[in-house]
């Protein structure tokens, strides 16, 4: 059993320590104390980092014996005194986002009824899973109340309890655990058992700002981040901000406005622009069956052009059909990847998703379609390559 001493000294960033075992696991040196100040990675909260020995600690295990394994690049001795040093930058975020949930789970909770199931730390924000959808102003209510406990800077107490003891606490969640049970008391409003590392004061935690939430397997995950998170999210959304306000040349609460009517103008021009290509496009068709190729009883028309997207391939290949019914159309972008649509007159006998199936069995690519008509993209071939292997296609 490893002394954690992180139980009782979260803040404590150094330690002295014997080595009682060393193992070779899947290649990676795994050192066990007599105690550890390092937090290995549980209950949502991920392992803390910095060196054992001198040498860096890239994980810490909670094995099932109750010991700590910590994973290092060197190879201390069994019997030898290591220091460890612990990662303050990284051990104090996590501890302002662990105290955090804690504050907006409890606040969740006494406004709304509404438990946390889960809680996930990532790198950049974290998570809690709630055990029902809940709206935006419920959001905004429980963002609103629990920075107002961070903000009266309440004590956060570490207890400890027996089961016994515990079972007629106000703990906000049953705890399943059995022995000694470690307890954070954020004094009159929250109660929980949890091992994890926590701010002495809830105004360390700083603030708590709700990213978002959306709906998540018949709940909601809220993303939340706290204190230095808080602020360089802010920081990330401000220079975006203004860098869009400078693009708009307009003030910050005028930018949505700004933002719809300049997409309301790009569809209009897609429209028109839009008009503009079907009219080329039977243009460009009727050049296309200008010189088509005789093969059997249908001919063949078989070009890479350049300038068209799939949309535009496709308005010019279905024209094509119309004034001929007796004609397959291959047309090809002239980009490479290259974008393929293939369309065939009701008279032709080329089947066109076969056509396709070839095309991309040689050159790559994915696609689909039916007899009459198919469309596919990422072929990678040279432009020579894919009208000739499209001719001996149709030709065989």
């Amino acid at each position: 059993m490893t002394n954690r001493l992180y139980y009782t000294e979260p803040y404590r960033t150094a330690f002295d320590a014997t080595v009682v075992a060393v193992d070779l696991v899947e290649g990676r040196t795994h050192v066990t104390l007599d105690q550890t100040a390092f937090y290995p990675t549980s209950g949502g909260q991920p392992f803390d980092t910095g060196t054992l020995g001198g040498a860096a600690v890239s994980d810490v295990l909670d094995r099932e014996d109750g010991t700590i394994a910590h994973v290092v690049s060197g190879s201390p001795r069994v019997g030898e005194i290591v220091r460890g040093a612990i990662d303050w930058a990284r051990r104090f975020d996590h501890m302002q986002q662990h105290t955090g949930q804690h504050v907006l789970s409890a606040a969740f909770d006494r406004l709304f009824g509404v438990r946390t199931e889960s809680f996930h730390m990532g790198t950049a924000s974290a998570t809690v899973d709630l055990a029902r959808e809940v709206s935006a102003q419920e959001v905004t209510k429980a963002e609103d109340q629990a920075n107002r406990i961070v903000w009266e800077d309440r004590p956060v107490a570490i207890r400890f309890a027996t089961p016994e003891e515990a079972a007629n606490m106000p703990l906000r969640k049953e705890s399943i655990r059995t022995g000694p049970l470690r307890l954070i008391d954020v004094e009159g409003f929250d109660l929980s058992a949890c091992g994890g590392t926590h701010v002495s004061r809830t105004g360390g935690i700083g603030v708590i700002a709700i990213g978002g939430s959306e709906k998540f397997r018949g709940g909601s995950r809220v993303e939340f981040l706290c204190g230095g998170r808080a602020l360089n999210r802010f920081r990330l959304w401000r220079d975006s901000l203004a860098a869009t306000q400078k693009c708009l040349s307009v003030a910050p609460e005028e930018m949505a406005l700004a933002v719809e009517r300049m997409q309301g103008e790009s569809k209009s021009q897609q429209r028109t622009l839009r008009g503009f290509q079907e009219k080329l496009a039977i243009h460009e068709a009727r050049a296309l069956i200008a010189k088509a190729v005789p093969s059997g009883d249908q001919v063949v028309v078989v070009d890479a052009l350049e300038g068209w997207d799939a949309q535009g391939l496709k308005a010019i290949a279905v024209a094509a059909v119309a004034e001929r019914p007796n004609v397959i159309v291959v047309l090809f972008s002239a980009t490479t990847p290259a974008l393929v649509v293939i369309a065939r007159g009701s008279a032709a006998t080329t089947d066109a998703g076969a056509l396709l199936r070839g095309l991309v069995a040689r050159f790559g690519g994915k696609g689909g379609g039916k007899p009459d008509l198919a469309q596919g993209g990422g072929l990678s071939a040279t432009t020579s390559e894919l009208v000739a292997e499209a001719k001996r296609l149709i030709a065989t």
